[in-house]
Order: C-alpha cells, then sequence, then structure tokens
C-alpha cells in the first residue's frame, strides 16, 4: 500500500496538470467520470494516503490501497481505474479506489492530522492518543485519523529508532518516549520521501523484512499483532515492551 510520501510524489508529478482542462475521463470506474469533463484542475492535494484533485464544487478522491499504481504520459497495458487526458498529457491512475467529494476540501479534511502536512499538530495527536491508553502503539501509529499517510513501512520503522515493542499500550509508554514516538513518525515520513525520490528506500530499511536485528545481531521477529493484524518486524532483544 503506498504510504504517505509516496502520495505526496505522485502529486508532485501531477502537479503540470494544475489548472489544465480535462477534455476526456474514462476508465473502469463505477462512478460518473464524464462529470469531470470540460472542467479545469483547481488544485492537487494530498492528505495522508488520499491523493485529491480538486475542482471548483467537487473533488476526486484517490485511495491506492494494496496495489494502486499510476502512469503519467504513459499507459500500463491493463486498463485504468481513470484516465485524464488533457490536451498535452494525461494522467492514469490502477487498482484504485475512487470517490467523489463534494464541497470544499477543508470542510471533509483535517489537514493537522497529515504527518507530512505543514499544518501537522503533534499536540492533537498526543491528545487523542491519551484518550486510548489501552491501545498498543502498532494500532495507534496506523489509525489515519491520527497519523494520516504512515503505514507498515514507517510504523516499523520508528518503533525500531525509538526502541518500542510494537506491543506497547499507549498508555504505558513514558510522555518522553511518547513524544518521540510522535515527532519521529513525521520526521521519518520526510526521510522515506527523501529516499523514495532518490530510489534508495529498502536500502536504507533497517528492520522493514530483515532477519537480523542491526543493532545487536539477534533474530528479527515477525508478527501480526494487534487489530490491524498487519506484518511487523521488531527485535525483541533491543525494543522495550511497556
Amino acid at each position: 500500500m503506498p504510504e504517505g510520501p509516496s502520495i505526496v510524489i505522485l502529486r508532485e508529478a501531477a502537479a503540470k496538470f494544475r489548472g489544465k482542462t480535462v477534455r476526456r475521463a474514462l476508465g473502469n470506474s463505477s462512478l460518473d467520470l464524464t462529470r469531470m469533463e470540460g472542467r479545469r484542475v483547481i488544485a492537487l492535494r494530498s492528505w495522508g494516503k488520499h491523493f485529491l484533485i480538486e475542482f471548483s464544487g467537487f473533488s476526486l478522491r484517490v485511495h491506492m490501497l494494496m496495489f494502486g499504481s499510476y502512469r503519467i504520459d504513459e499507459r500500463k497495458p491493463s486498463p485504468p481505474r481513470v484516465s485524464l487526458q488533457f490536451d498535452h498529457g494525461e494522467l492514469n491512475i490502477y487498482a484504485s479506489s475512487l470517490k467523489y467529494i463534494e464541497g470544499k476540501l477543508d470542510e471533509t479534511y483535517d489537514w493537522r492530522t497529515d504527518v507530512m502536512n505543514d499544518a501537522w499538530d503533534p499536540r492533537l495527536a498526543r491528545r487523542r492518543l491519551k484518550q486510548q491508553p489501552d491501545t498498543l502503539i502498532c494500532d495507534a501509529l496506523l489509525d489515519q485519523e491520527l497519523f494520516a499517510g504512515v503505514g507498515n513501512i514507517i510504523k516499523n520503522e520508528v518503533l525500531f529508532r525509538q526502541r518500542v515493542h510494537p506491543e506497547s499500550t499507549v498508555g504505558a509508554l513514558p510522555p518522553r518516549v511518547l513524544g518521540r514516538v510522535i515527532a519521529d513518525a513525521r520526521a521519518y515520513s520526510f526521510l522515506f520521501l527523501e529516499w523514495k525520490r532518490a530510489f534508495e528506500l529498502k536500502k536504507h530499511w533497517q528492520i522493514h523484512t530483515k532477519r537480523t536485528c542491526p543493532t545487536c545481531g539477534g533474530p528479527v521477529s515477525k508478527t501480526y499483532p494487534g487489530k490491524s493484524r498487519r506484518r511487523t518486524f521488531f527485535c525483541p532483544n533491543c525494543q522495550i515492551r511497556y
């Protein structure tokens, strides 16, 4: 599943279509894609794992789910979920969920919860976390209402960097440790973005998909904890279970 930084890269790559008019809109989506034909793209935005194409009065929300992808000015052999064609260029989205959002995006999205957004508010994240002390930290980091854009890779890497066992409960974490986890969810997301742009993301993984801990040399555990049941890699020796 593409994480927040990957959606930022998509947003940047598609920026050339801002202010351009959609000439044709087609694809295998059940939405009425022709609604976008003849409409000018006002803005291209992102919130967490959502890519947003804004028009006057409504927006198209793209969620890439587990296997979504895109092509700009080129096509894949498979049919697109949506293809937006302009006078000069086209944007093709594959294997994704589409939805129209009516009205202004500011009325739908709380930009303070997006770890990649300038409006990100770590104090809000801390307040909301304190309201769910029994939640496992591995689940909390994947909660898009708390950390929009954080996915499984970021979760695993942040918890390893902060030496926190994924099955620690939020309420048991010392305040300083919780603060470091919150801060690193944003900091690591920007590192992810930098490495993704340079095509060297996997080279920097310390714990995700690894078998040996780079710190102690011991075996890495792989489990599927919490409500999210997402694949989790951690070092049982280096990461403290609070």
